[in-house]
């Protein structure tokens, strides 16, 4: 959580307090400190034991997580579109009956 904080103070100092003509250094490192992040991440899962057994159960669970609202919510989109959208041929056939 810390980490996404800092990440968007940077964002907002950047955007407002930054000047433009330092823009492109800025950019440069940005991505460079994203990448250091990204791999002393991967460093610090690398050594943790059993961290694959851990991803895989953390991946059924999120799967899980993911895939049960989807459909609850594909499924309510779609009986609530049939119960109160009209359809475009059907506002013809109200009007000729």
């Amino acid at each position: 959580m810390d980490i996404l904080l800092v990440m968007c103070l940077g964002i907002l100092v950047g955007r407002f307090l930054f000047p433009q003509k330092a823009k492109r250094w800025n950019e440069g490192a940005s991505l460079l400190c994203t990448l250091v992040l990204i791999f002393s991440m991967g460093a610090m899962l690398g050594r943790k034991e059993g961290f694959l057994h851990q991803l895989l159960t953390l991946g059924a669970q999120s799967f899980l997580f993911f895939l049960i609202p989807t459909v609850l919510s594909i499924v309510v989109v779609y009986v609530l579109t049939r119960r109160f959208m009209k359809r475009p041929n059907q506002d013809k056939k109200e009007e000729e009956a």
